[in-house]
């Protein structure tokens, strides 16, 4: 008889949240399925997406929230018909997407694009319900906790050489980069450009590097970042504030842009005189706002593409897990006891992080399985 683990985390009860205020208290995970999977918390990153939700940036909250969707622990209690061979025991982890539909005439979760089902249930701040009644069977909760249980669809088996901090960050920040180079044909013979240089653009830089691109430009407002990007894997770099005339300098240069920023401010036209012929513009950070407009010729005139992508499929992210395993790749992380997630939350969003905070759950890291 499975003895049901008490849940207790971090919640946002307010908007305050997003300013350091959580609290630490119980909640009631949700109803348990056979094809669910329970782990026990060792290590949780912090992403923007947990200040914008604990702030209520991109509408209102469902509080209270537990946020946190870059969790990496050891499964606990596996249910009788859960896929992927995943044992009680095994290094496991879960990212941005803990459920969707996946119903066979679902055309995106048949396809392996389950990141795209219209029933895609994020791993907090949304509601499980029951594929064949849709009944709400409970919220769900993220990482800043002691335990998580939710869909084994979703949970990835973590390979053994890459260390558990590493491995959290890769499940949402990495994944979003990795997918849309992966996706738009980042590899050798294409020259790729990365704006931005925080969480998300520090691992598009990695990426970029281990996936073989011929050339690798970081573009960031200053040149602060100009050497850490370089030791990323970045063979140039453009400082967008203080390097006069760099869009005409570089103009026609890059096969893909990766955006990670999401200012309303930033000089979009400018960006798009970098594309190639047939260039592609990938926006994947996520404004509270608009962005800002631009000129339809600098598009039309070189068959230049717009687009966006979210995160990843649990496939793609079992693929990302493999290079990073392969070619060593090692994300720049600082661990944060799980006891400050307060301070740490307040330090990420004044952009102190350099360039990932993982929470460390220092209780189940010493727990014996």
């Amino acid at each position: 008889m499975h003895t049901v683990p008490k849940y207790e985390g971090w919640m946002g009860l307010d908007p305050s949240a997003g300013q350091g205020k959580m609290v630490w208290q119980a909640y009631e995970p949700k109803q348990w399925e056979e094809t669910d999977v329970e782990i026990r918390i060792t290590h949780c990153g912090i992403c923007g997406t947990d200040i914008h939700t604990l702030r209520s940036g991109w509408g209102p909250t469902l509080y209270p929230c537990c946020v946190g969707h870059e969790i990496v622990g050891h499964a606990v209690r596996v249910g009788s018909q859960v896929e992927k061979g995943i044992k009680v025991g095994d290094r496991v982890g879960v990212g941005a997407q803990s459920s969707s539909c996946l119903k066979p005439d679902c055309e995106e979760c048949s396809s392996g694009l389950e990141c795209y089902c219209a029933d895609m249930t994020p791993t907090y701040n949304a509601q499980y319900k029951n594929r064949n009644t849709g009944e709400v069977i409970g919220k769900t909760y993220g990482g800043y906790g002691n335990y998580w249980r939710g869909p084994g669809h979703f949970v990835i088996p973590i390979p053994g050489v890459i260390p558990s901090a590493e491995a959290a960050p890769m499940l949402c920040e990495g994944i979003t980069t990795f997918a849309p180079l992966v996706h738009n044909g980042a590899g050798p013979g294409k020259r790729v450009g990365i704006i931005g240089i925080g969480g998300l653009g520090h691992f598009g830089l990695l990426w970029a590097k281990a996936l073989g691109c011929d050339k690798v430009i970081a573009l960031s407002r200053t040149n602060a970042k100009m050497e850490d990007a370089k030791k990323m894997g970045a063979d140039d770099f453009i400082a967008i504030d203080q390097d006069e005339g760099w869009n005409k300098r570089h103009a026609r240069s890059l096969d893909v842009i990766i955006c990670t920023v999401s200012s309303p401010n930033m000089p979009l036209q400018k960006y798009l005189q970098l594309l190639r012929i047939r260039g592609q513009f990938i926006q994947v950070g996520a404004p509270e706002d608009r962005m800002p407009g631009f000129n339809a010729f600098a598009l039309i005139q070189k068959g230049a593409k717009i687009g966006g992508s979210t995160i990843g499929t649990p496939k793609e992210i079992e693929d990302m897990l493999k290079l990073a395993a392969d070619k060593q790749v090692r994300p720049w992380i600082q661990e944060r006891p799980l006891k400050e997630a307060n301070q740490a939350v307040v330090d990420f969003e004044e952009g102190k992080p350099r360039y990932r905070y993982t929470l460390v759950n220092e209780v189940n890291v010493n727990a014996k399985l």
